[in-house]
């Protein structure tokens, strides 16, 4: 058994995998928060890059019986990873990689821009596709006919900027990478999720759980994790909602791989294939499964799927290896694993205690920002990737371990 049980007075136990990894006392407080509802099944799952979030814990997995908590699932409905692996090798990447960074900054818009898709669905940007600009014109006309549809019941949600954020990375913890195996593949990785149309389908649902537990949970240990019961008034509108912004989110990665691939061939003369391997998975994100025999609704935050042969990407932070890894299917963690290094801190400390230095430092050997608007990033306010993997031995294997050697932050 590599967990310790947390038993919890009036609520299930919390199962965590944080053997070796240090665990804040407000994260701890968080998971037996939630351990205390009556809705949740079984036992709730706390993954080794646990750490404290807003409405629920990063790092937990929390399954729910007829019912979702929209707090716990979060506001970047969808999060998640995508990574291919290509036929180029390291010697074939430039000596200098500050034009193959500029190429992928230009190529994918970041932080605060973002690049217009008209209302067809087509793009003004088609070139720096990979495959043909048509198949995802026809998965993004399909997502726009079904938010029009969540449109018509939520009529605020029309204004958000879901055309111009398709496409785009976004900022804070987001990013993309140039990386290298350990014999010296390179790979393409990227982080992003659902950008502001997830954010304020998230924010919505979160606020109408509220009012209905006004009414309906007034014993809530915390207010942010109010819910929805199947058959209550938002229940089926949040499930619509929230598997839009799923699906919206992983069509975004797709086409920011692609955006990528072509700012590669831009750098690169020599003709390459791509995805020669490839994972593209949530890791902020909630669906029905079956685990011990009931079917539940099983609310990964900071979390990934990791059934049996199951590929996933769990990546350090700036400067640090990351991984590819297939999951073990253990049925205790509810066949998860964690989402990556995890904080170990907050973004306002980590700027007070580091600086540009520090920075530079850390991620000596990377071609990336080092100025102070990425110091909140700096790989020591995440938690050791080596004590989370060891953490996690039984719940994934590695199967490829990355180095990045190029890194654009939103």
């Amino acid at each position: 058994m590599n967990y310790k049980q947390l038993e919890v007075p009036g609520g299930v136990p919390v199962k965590m995998w944080t053997q070796g990894v240090p665990v804040e006392i407000e994260a701890q407080q968080q998971l037996e928060n939630a351990a205390r509802l009556p809705i949740v099944f079984k036992h709730i799952a706390a993954m080794p890059d646990v750490h404290y979030g807003i409405g629920a814990t990063v790092g937990s997995v929390i399954s729910t019986y007829k019912a979702i908590i929209p707090a716990a699932v979060g506001v970047d409905i969808g999060c998640g990873m995508i990574a291919c692996k290509t036929s180029l090798r390291a010697e074939d990447l430039p000596d200098n990689l500050a034009r193959l960074r500029s190429e992928i900054e230009k190529a994918v818009p970041h932080g605060m821009s973002s690049k217009q898709f008209r209302r067809d669905g087509t793009n003004r940007d088609k070139g720096s596709w990979e495959t043909p600009p048509n198949e995802a014109d026809a998965a993004w006309a399909q997502l726009v006919d079904e938010f029009d549809a969540i449109c018509e019941a939520y009529p605020r949600l029309k204004n958000t900027n879901n055309h111009r954020h398709m496409g785009t990375l976004g900022g804070g913890n987001h990013f993309i990478e140039i990386c290298l195996d350990e014999v010296g593949g390179v790979w393409i990785m990227l982080h992003s999720g659902s950008r502001g149309v997830g954010n304020a389908m998230g924010t919505l649902f979160i606020d109408l759980a509220k009012k209905d537990a006004e009414l309906h949970q007034r014993n809530l240990p915390d207010k942010d994790l109010a819910y929805f019961e199947e058959g209550a008034q938002y229940f089926g509108d949040y499930v619509r909602g929230v598997g839009w912004a799923q699906k919206f989110a992983r069509l975004n990665r797709e086409v920011m791989m692609q955006r990528v691939i072509g700012a590669l061939r831009k750098v690169i003369a020599k003709p390459f294939e791509t995805h020669l391997e490839a994972v593209n998975c949530h890791h902020n994100y909630v669906q029905k499964e079956t685990h011990f025999g009931q079917e539940v609704f099983v609310t990964r935050k900071g979390a990934l799927s990791a059934r049996v042969g199951e590929l996933g990407i769990i990546p350090g932070s700036m400067g640090v290896k990351s991984y590819i890894v297939r999951g073990k299917g253990n049925p205790e963690s509810f066949m998860s694993c964690s989402h990556g290094a995890g904080r170990a801190m907050s973004r306002t400390k980590a700027k007070k205690l580091f600086t540009v230095e520090d920075q530079i430092k850390a991620t000596a050997g990377v071609e990336c920002r080092k100025d102070a608007g990425v110091i909140d990033e700096i790989p020591m306010a995440y938690k050791d990737i080596d004590a989370v993997m060891a953490a996690q031995k039984d719940l994934v294997e590695v199967v490829h371990t990355l180095k990045q050697v190029v890194c654009v932050k939103g």
